[in-house]
């Protein structure tokens, strides 16, 4: 992995190495390949018959070769090329929607393993401010200027905050080796460089999400496979041309030949029928998706519009106002005007709003990640 690796970086890493992208592609050349056989026509049959092997002496016998070739009259094969072109549309989004999954992961993991790093510098700075403050409040406690209890809430604080540290140090490698799974290699000593929020399209129709293009290729395929199973029921003649060699004579003769299947049992209505019941099932399935995506695209924008704000108010606000706070005790625990308890309420409240701005910003991320995979085009 590179010493510094941006989310978009990262999102490019997974794709070159996931493993299920990589299974996606292949389906991908798979239904290529498939189209291409598609387009192939059927091989001509050579076919060669001795007649009067059994009697009339070598003289009798006769030998014919012929070369027979179907014809495709019925659409055989514009059917089934039709159908392969539908399966390839359909596979092609299939990869392009595991790719917009993966993007989603990475982004969520990316920005989860970011929130570990902000969460672990302030637990680190909690945990010296603590034990500065109970080394302090020790001095104070000797010079009798505080009550013991002062100093037995100090070192209580200061154990609180280096539990606390510990437990930021184990979310942060837990962060950084899911991130490292989806990139496929360790990211331990990698700086992950904090991105801007994420663009998102503006007036993302439903009808474009992947998850509904999908499902109208689904359609699309079902209705080429009633196409298919049509062409199956038609009936495709052969011809075919060939020699008769006459061994009594030494004649030869030129013969032709024309033959024709006959639907006396066979009509493929079962499969026909079954056909039309898929695209039934492909049109419900369709409408469905269109639905969800709307619902999905709607709450997703509900969601980033309230982590944005969240943050908005956290940033200017709450932040600020306690960082002043904090600043304003200490100056007057130092003038003797606060007590000690004051000091470490103070603390404990700018430590809590700047890890609430931790979460907002997380929330904001995966909000983003969330909006993004689902108006994914």
């Amino acid at each position: 992995m590179p010493a510094r690796l941006t989310v978009e970086a990262a999102v490019a890493e997974a794709a070159a190495r996931a493993p299920a992208i990589v299974a996606a592609q292949a389906e991908v050349d798979a239904a290529r390949a498939r189209l291409g056989q598609a387009r192939v026509r059927p091989n001509p049959e050579l076919n060669v018959e001795v007649e009067n092997l059994a009697g009339g002496g070598a003289e009798g016998i006769e030998t014919t070769v012929s070369l027979n070739q179907r014809l495709d009259l019925g659409g055989r094969r514009r059917a089934r090329v039709s159908a392969a072109e539908a399966a390839l549309s359909a596979q092609e989004l299939r990869l392009s929607l595991a790719l917009a999954d993966l993007a989603r992961d990475v982004r969520t993991s990316f920005a989860t393993a970011v929130a570990t790093n902000a969460r672990l510098e302030l637990a680190q700075a909690n945990q010296q401010r603590a034990a500065e403050l109970a080394r302090i409040s020790e001095e104070l406690v000797a010079a009798g200027r505080e009550p013991p209890l002062r100093a037995l809430r100090a070192r209580t604080a200061l154990a609180q905050s280096e539990a606390a540290l510990r437990a930021a140090e184990a979310e942060q490698l837990a962060a950084r080796q899911s991130l490292g799974v989806l990139l496929g290699g360790p990211v331990d000593s990698t700086s992950l460089i904090d991105a801007e929020a994420l663009a998102i399209a503006a007036g993302v129709e439903p009808a474009e999400t992947l998850e509904v293009r999908l499902a109208e290729a689904e359609r699309v395929a079902a209705e080429a496979g009633v196409a298919q199973e049509r062409a199956a029921a038609r009936l495709d003649p052969s011809v075919g041309v060939g020699v008769r060699h006459i061994a009594e004579t030494g004649d030869k003769a030129l013969v032709a030949g024309f033959s024709v299947p006959l639907p006396l049992f066979d009509r493929n209505r079962g499969n026909i029928a079954a056909a039309r019941a898929g695209v039934r099932a492909a049109e419900a399935r369709r409408e469905a998706a269109l639905a969800q995506a709307a619902a999905t695209i709607a709450n997703a924008r509900t969601a980033l519009a309230a982590a944005d704000a969240r943050v908005r108010a956290l940033e200017t606000a709450a932040v600020p106002e306690a960082r002043e706070a904090l600043r304003l005790t200490e100056l007057s625990y130092q003038a003797g005007r606060s007590s000690l308890l004051e000091l470490l309420d103070a603390q404990e409240a700018f430590a809590t709003v700047q890890s609430e701005l931790i979460d907002a910003r997380l929330a904001r991320a995966t909000a983003a990640a969330t909006l993004t995979r689902s108006a994914a085009q």
